[in-house]
């Protein structure tokens, strides 16, 4: 079952990955047409200020491999030649994570000839959606470009390429397809989330929708969706909602396993002090928010750690949703591994590290969908055997278990309801003593059962049989038709005493609703009709004899 359960998840989950797949094969397969820029990185000091040189003033600057993930302040000088006049394009590769940047192109009599700027945290117009990309229109010949980066942090190392324009225009669609596409889903599963937790005051699909807004948060920033479509340029919304959706997550693993004080102790107490800890890490965002990025990558981490052991422990445990949550974890911890430790794609320039980031937790949400909608089928299941048992209970409470008639309870109902030309009959059974003390109770139970059978099957159907107990039935009519319940009786009687039980007799009684309008005294008045009609017969029975 585990395995077929897995084969559906990762079935459904199979197509956003080969969408990615696709997208990093396009981006290799074409590889031939990006111009990779080799120049130089430098630091530069708190200080000090470039003014839009050709050659930067590199004794004041601090020669660096790469650029430092808590952020800062960084030049970049690449020297490279132009063999054709065609327009090109001029952005970064790995990563979209970048405040602000501005470049400048110098020829090579050190004449600046071009300038764009953009970024995240800038307000000036992308002219492609989704990218950094800034179109160069340039003769044949050499030129050198210095690019000032300013960002409060980075997510990977960001290198400048240069692309032809209708190639560049051709290799971004399928990236920003699947940004859209997944921010889309996020989106939708997000808000039905959301209102169901509203609805059932639910702390499982609560969380998980608090889980999905922090990274809706993070990636539409990081991916330039907000900054682009939305004019949103606060760059820490890329990094503060992770810290706040971490802890959503680990809120959300707890109360999916039922991780409890008493039932899970050692699980209980590491999620709080998880929760502790995630709780610290905000309050260091806070005070030193250019490590806030960094502190992301720690807490993600630690949820998806705490989220496989918690997974491997409750499996083996036998919680019904474990394994199912086991393969959405392990699928997010292959993915998120990935995305978090990595810090430049290799030969792979329109594909960024923040699409496979989206990617692993689309894929994670997906999955996680599904363990949630497996909770409802079984949750489903749960309330529907319930309310069977619920039914059975109440037809035992209103049913007599001998002869399968509506007990005295469904009696007092139906009089409720009953009327004014309705009518009760009660019965007094006569002859049960004598079968019970002459041929055992079996015969006596016999005889109750026959007795039930066949009058109930010559009632019409506006009129109905009780057992109230021993010997003692009632008939119900809505139209009051006293003679022909007479008429039922006596048949009934005769055919019970040609299957053999010829000393069994009945006594009955019979009221109208009109008698007793108030409906408060029918009872007592049948039976004492029920005891008069026995009396009666018991002293003609004397009298012949």
């Amino acid at each position: 079952m585990f395995l077929r359960l897995a084969r559906s998840i990762f079935s459904f989950a199979a197509p956003l990955g080969l969408v990615l797949f696709a997208v990093v094969a396009t981006s290799t397969a074409c590889q031939a047409y990006p111009q990779r820029l080799d120049g130089s990185w430098f630091q530069e000091p708190e200080h000090w200020s470039y003014h839009g040189e050709s050659r930067p003033d590199e004794v004041s600057l601090s020669a660096v491999s790469e650029v430092a993930h808590t952020g800062g302040r960084f030049i970049y000088r690449a020297d490279f030649e132009i063999q054709a006049g065609e327009p090109l394009v001029l952005d970064f590769k790995n990563s979209s994570v970048i405040g602000r940047f501005h470049h400048w192109i110098f020829d090579s009599a050190g004449r600046q000839v071009a300038v764009a700027e953009g970024g995240i945290q800038s307000t000036a117009n992308n002219p492609f959606l989704l990218r950094h990309g800034r179109v160069l229109q340039l003769p044949p010949g050499r030129y050198r470009l210095v690019s000032e980066l300013s960002s409060p942090f980075f997510l990977a190392q960001p290198q400048p390429y240069l692309d032809d324009l209708p190639h560049y225009q051709q290799s971004i669609k399928l990236g920003n397809a699947l940004v859209l596409t997944s921010l889309g889903v996020l989106l939708g599963l997000g808000i039905y989330y959301a209102i169901l937790a509203l609805a059932r005051h639910s702390a499982v699909e609560g969380m998980y929708a608090l889980f999905i807004l922090g990274n809706l948060f993070y990636n539409g920033t990081a991916l330039l969706v907000y900054p682009d479509l939305f004019g949103l340029h606060w760059f820490y919304l890329i990094s503060l909602p992770i810290l706040f959706s971490n802890c959503a997550y680990v809120v959300f693993v707890i109360a999916l396993l039922n991780i409890g004080r008493d039932s899970n102790p050692f699980l209980y107490r590491a999620g709080r002090g998880l929760l502790y800890l995630l709780g610290a890490f905000i309050v260091l965002a806070m005070l030193a928010p250019n490590w806030s990025l960094e502190l992301d990558r720690y807490g993600v981490g630690l949820f998806l750690s705490y989220g496989l052991v918690a997974g491997i422990v409750r499996a083996r445990q036998g919680h019904p949703l474990a394994r199912m949550y086991l393969v959405a974890i392990l699928a997010f911890f292959a993915l998120g591994a990935v995305s978090i430790s990595m810090s430049r794609l290799q030969d792979v320039y329109t594909i960024y590290m923040e699409h496979l980031g989206l990617t692993a937790v689309t894929v994670e949400a997906l999955l996680l969908a599904l363990v949630l909608a497996q909770q409802f089928a079984r949750l489903h299941r749960e309330k529907e055997d319930a309310l069977q048992r619920l039914h059975r209970s109440q037809q035992i409470a209103r049913t007599d278990t001998l002869t399968g008639l509506p007990n005295r309870y469904v009696l007092e109902n139906e009089l409720e309801q009953l009327p004014l030309q309705g009518s009760l009959t009660f019965i007094d059974l006569d002859g049960l003593k004598y079968y019970n003390d002459r041929f055992g109770h079996e015969r006596g139970d016999e005889l109750l059962r026959r007795f039930a059978h066949v009058l109930d099957g010559r009632l019409p159907k506006h009129a109905n049989l009780h057992r109230l107990g021993g010997d003692e039935f009632a008939i119900t009519c809505r139209n009051g038709d006293l003679f022909a319940i007479d008429a039922i009786m006596e048949a009934t009687m005769g055919e019970l005493r040609r299957e053999g039980f010829e000393f069994a007799g009945a006594s009955f009684g019979s009221v109208h609703v009109h008698e007793n309008p108030a409906k408060d005294n029918l009872m007592r008045i049948a039976d004492e009709r029920m005891y008069a009609n026995k009396r009666r017969r018991k002293s003609d029975i004397t009298a012949e004899a």
